[in-house]
């Protein structure tokens, strides 16, 4: 049902006084009275009484209460002067004609006025019913609408189907409370004037404008839309003509939903900024505290190890005991930093894949190289069938990947325990597993297991949490995927899968 036309197709209840409804009533009691002239020499007056009432009555549900009192005189007048004897004179000989001509007047004319108060209860009662339906209407779109946007989209919608505006504007406050233009149906910008009455309607909250009782003389009207906590903007309109009374209620409850709605979505986005900075502060001070943490470590180890030897000698075997406790410390310290690095480089989406035909052995030996001496601790193997195949990734950021899983399953599982690095080649995907028979992944671990600074709780271990969620970003550039699951033998497996060619002769590019 379309709730606009339905109230612009009802009548108002100030019946509006038009010439020819005046007219219509005359023309209607003549043609009446016409009709009944054969009734005259019937002596059937009272008759045509009758047939006069309920033309009246007629009459009153189509004209205002003007036209109805017209109807109810001159059909009086017509019946005395035609039908009543004597005949073609308003003398009434009989006294019970007298009475009977006044009662018919009063009949008629109350008649005619109960007729257009029914008519004006009813126009009051389908008013009220397609107000309510429309208010149900814009309460439900706005229920539905996300974000300031939809808000003021449906807003507009709604306004132009039920009030006759001619322009109408949306400005709303940035959070600085300067105003800006979120929406508007054939306006123009306002001038800077308007500028200045706008900005004391919002921090007033008060209307201005036409018809109102501030800054009267311009011609558009700027109303607050009043929230239960904010005032979030305000709406300019210029009205086709002044809104009597119910239709100015039915307006401010339109915009006091519209407010409420907009109110809404500010807070929402509000409460959002609120979660972003609180999380964003915590990770700033996990970030902070781990890197305290893990630079205070090597850069301790460097300078103690470099003070013995610069402040005494010692023999061979020490010096090079020092030296060592030097590179493990500078190759954590750089492992820290280009952990950083590369967090940096995917979260601003500067990471480049250089693809091209690899020997996974060639990667898998060259990460195991880097960590031998982290590696001696534990039983380490390396698998790799004899039917693969050469593959197409980016050896560097393969080996970081590859690097990050290996120092994860050091530092989790205990000594003397087995590590795996295997691989293999199905359906044109590449797959390459890291295994441990370590504790396995905490349950509660498992769903964020690559998100940043993720660590368990029971770790002992250093590091920032860095590593997976890098992992999982190098392989994502692969256009793979990288799964993390505990075996049912015990352990954690890191599963990566990334598609290559076929590496057939036509492939290769020597």
């Amino acid at each position: 049902m379309n709730i606009g036309k339905n109230i612009s197709n009802i009548k108002g209840p100030k019946f509006k006084i038009r010439i020819n409804h005046y007219l219509l009533s005359t023309i209607i009691i003549g043609l009446t009275a016409l009709v009944c002239i054969p009734l005259q020499k019937m002596q059937g007056y009272h008759v045509v009484s009758y047939i006069f009432l309920f033309i009246v009555s007629i009459l009153a549900t189509f004209v205002g209460i003007g036209p109805v009192f017209l109807a109810a005189a001159l059909s009086a007048l017509v019946w005395n002067f035609f039908f009543i004897p004597p005949h073609y004179t308003f003398h009434i000989e009989k006294a019970e004609d007298i009475l009977t001509f006044g009662l018919f007047f009063i009949i008629a004319l109350l008649s005619g006025i109960f007729t257009t108060r029914v008519r004006r209860q009813e126009y009051f009662a389908r008013e009220r019913e397609v107000r309510t339906n429309a208010l149900f209407q814009l309460t439900k779109e706005l229920s539905k609408a996300s974000g300031i946007d939809e808000v003021i989209s449906v807003a507009i919608k709604e306004i132009q189907e039920h009030f006759d505006v001619k322009n109408l504007e949306f400005y709303l406050q940035d959070g600085n409370n300067v105003l800006s233009n979120v929406g508007k149906i054939n306006a123009e910008p306002i001038t800077s004037e308007e500028t200045k009455i706008a900005e004391w309607v919002f921090n007033h909250a008060q209307k201005a404008g036409a018809n109102t009782a501030n800054f009267n003389s311009i011609p558009v009207t700027f109303y607050p839309l009043p929230g239960t906590r904010i005032v979030p903007g305000i709406a300019v309109a210029r009205h086709e003509q002044s809104f009597n009374d119910d239709k100015k209620v039915f307006w401010e409850t339109y915009l006091t939903l519209i407010s409420n709605a907009l109110e809404r979505e500010f807070l929402d986005e509000l409460a959002q900024k609120v979660k972003f900075f609180d999380e964003s502060d915590r990770l700033y001070k996990t970030l902070f505290n781990s890197i305290s943490h893990e630079l205070r470590i090597p850069v301790a180890t460097i300078m103690g190890a470099s003070d013995t030897l610069i402040n005494a000698s010692h023999p061979g075997n020490v010096q090079s005991e020092l030296f060592t406790e030097i590179l493990t410390a500078s190759l954590r310290l750089n492992r820290l930093i280009e952990n950083l690095l590369n967090m940096s480089r995917l979260e601003s989406g500067r990471i480049s894949v250089r693809l091209d035909w690899y020997d996974i052995n060639d990667l898998f030996h060259k990460v195991s190289e880097e960590l031998a001496n982290e590696l001696k601790p534990f039983s380490f193997k390396i698998i790799v069938p004899e039917y693969m195949p050469l593959v197409k990734i980016d050896f560097g950021l393969m080996e970081q990947v590859l690097y990050n899983l290996l120092v994860n399953s050091i530092q989790h599982t205990p000594a003397l325990f087995e590590i795996i690095l295997q691989s293999d080649y199905k359906n044109g995907e590449l797959i390459i597993q890291v295994s441990d028979k370590g504790p396995g992944l905490p349950d509660e671990l498992l769903p964020r297991i690559f998100k940043k600074f993720t660590r368990a709780k029971s770790s002992k271990t250093g590091g920032l949490g860095l590593g997976l969620s890098i992992a999982k970003g190098f392989v994502e550039a692969h256009k793979g995927t990288i799964i993390a699951e505990n075996k049912k033998e015990g352990g954690a497996v890191f599963t990566i899968i990334i598609p290559s060619e076929n590496p057939g002769i036509e492939n290769l590019q020597l």
